[in-house]
């Protein structure tokens, strides 16, 4: 029998192509990318949302400060006070009579020129709070206490027509004078800032004494 040997063939290498791909050179020009809206839908018929408290505007509060409001007050008239410095009434209120406390207001007064005014006479009068009739006035010479200061305790029994007037305004008003009694100052009238009330004392309780 014959035997068959097989030889083996060598293949054939493929010759290499050479293959020229296409590579892109950047450019300096970027890409936008494409943006893709989505339509809302407007609806109809649908209320809009309530705003919140943040959406609302907060109030601003300025607040003013007290020196700066000014109250609702009438000023008192400007009182002239020719040859005086200064008028002071140690209170604005006072009793008639004596049984009532106070009884008396004082005043103290001080002249601009203590060289030239020697004498300041105090001139007051009743004037009813509700009327305009008036008592006549008194001239109550005020004792001095130097350096051009006077003072005087003023009370309702020294004043002409007291038993007239029960409650009642008392004006007032001060003239000073040189030692030969020329007149070398006067206020004008000073009106409704000192009151004269009635005086109704108040009955004291006193224990009942008892006997055995």
């Amino acid at each position: 029998m014959e035997q068959f040997f097989l030889l083996p063939v060598s293949s054939p290498t493929p010759a290499l192509t050479s293959t020229n791909t296409y590579t892109p050179v950047p450019t300096a020009t970027p890409v936008t990318p494409t943006l893709t809206f989505t339509p809302t839908p407007t609806l109809s018929g649908v209320k809009p949302p309530t705003p919140t408290l943040e959406d609302t505007a907060t109030p601003v509060v300025i607040v003013t400060p007290f020196d700066l409001i000014t109250p609702n007050i009438t000023p008192l008239p400007t009182i002239q006070m020719d040859g005086f410095i200064s008028i002071l009434a140690s209170r604005d209120t006072f009793y008639k009579g004596t049984k009532c406390s106070p009884s008396s207001v004082r005043f103290t007064v001080q002249v601009s020129d203590p060289v030239n005014i020697k004498y300041v006479l105090l001139f007051a009068r009743f004037k009813s709070l509700r009327a305009e009739r008036a008592s006549k006035w008194t001239s109550i010479s005020m004792q001095t206490v130097g350096a051009g200061t006077f003072v005087h305790d003023l009370s309702s029994e020294q004043m002409l027509e007291d038993a007239f007037f029960q409650s009642a305004w008392v004006e007032y008003q001060l003239v000073g004078t040189t030692q030969s009694g020329k007149e070398a100052g006067r206020t004008d009238i000073f009106k409704e800032r000192l009151t004269m009330l009635e005086c109704i004392p108040i009955p004291t309780m006193t224990p009942a004494t008892v006997k055995p």
